[in-house]
């Protein structure tokens, strides 16, 4: 199974991720559940998906708090042995995360800026002048020198950050990520599968183009032969 494909499990309940990953079956293996799913299951179904089904699991929490509170949390999800977790890609809350994270296996990744903003919105919460690629290379720079593991950013930034000398070894995971005629949706800042890994993304995250699509499993496949 190729799990540079992140199916984003961006469903309501449970019960729905687990039809859907019945759904796709053996044609994927890693899953992102997100804040979404969070009062509907999603760690039980992270931690069922992984145990059982043997699937690998982004949890994307998006965690942004003072460092006591980041470090307590990430404590406190390190047990359930998931793969990724997301924390915002200030420097104080990749140390506290990684502080958390201790001895586990779990993956810390900083988000950069998030794919559904551009400069407007930048400019809306009084974020500093600047292209978008280049705040989202300074933050990874930042996030990366702070001990993130990776970084989340828009496939737009990944050939930026991937030639940053503190990404070296490091993982570069790419939302905002639409095949060729999918719908933008609420993204504002993307590419196809294919040329975000060829732009140095090691994983890609895909959401409703999958689980929206009449055949699940036939949309994955299709990401999976466009990207191979």
């Amino acid at each position: 199974m190729d799990d540079r494909l992140i199916v984003a499990m961006d469903v309501p309940s449970a019960l729905e991720g687990l039809k859907l990953a019945e759904q796709l079956g053996d044609s994927v293996s890693f899953y992102k559940i997100g804040l979404g799913m969070l009062t509907g299951g999603g760690l039980a179904l992270a931690n069922e998906l992984k145990a059982e089904h043997g699937k690998r699991i982004f949890l994307d929490m998006k965690l942004f708090d003072i460092g006591a509170t980041v470090e307590a949390a990430v404590r406190g999800l390190a047990q359930f042995d998931l793969d990724f977790l997301t924390v915002h890609g200030d420097p104080h809350v990749v140390r506290a995360a990684k502080a958390g994270a201790g001895g586990s296996n779990m993956k810390i990744l900083g988000v950069t800026i998030l794919t559904s903003l551009d400069r407007s919105d930048l400019d809306a919460a009084l974020i500093k002048d600047g292209a978008v690629a280049e705040l989202v290379t300074e933050r990874a720079a930042l996030a990366l020198d702070a001990g993130a593991d990776g970084v989340i950013a828009s496939p737009q930034e990944a050939a930026l950050i991937r030639a940053l000398p503190e990404a070296n070894g490091k993982l570069i995971v790419t939302p905002g990520v639409r095949p060729a005629g999918a719908a933008m949706g609420d993204q504002k800042r993307t590419t196809t599968p294919s040329e975000a890994i060829a732009a140095g993304a090691d994983h890609v995250v895909v959401g409703r183009p999958i689980w929206q699509a009449p055949d699940p499993a036939r949309a994955a496949q299709a990401i999976l032969a466009e990207m191979a």
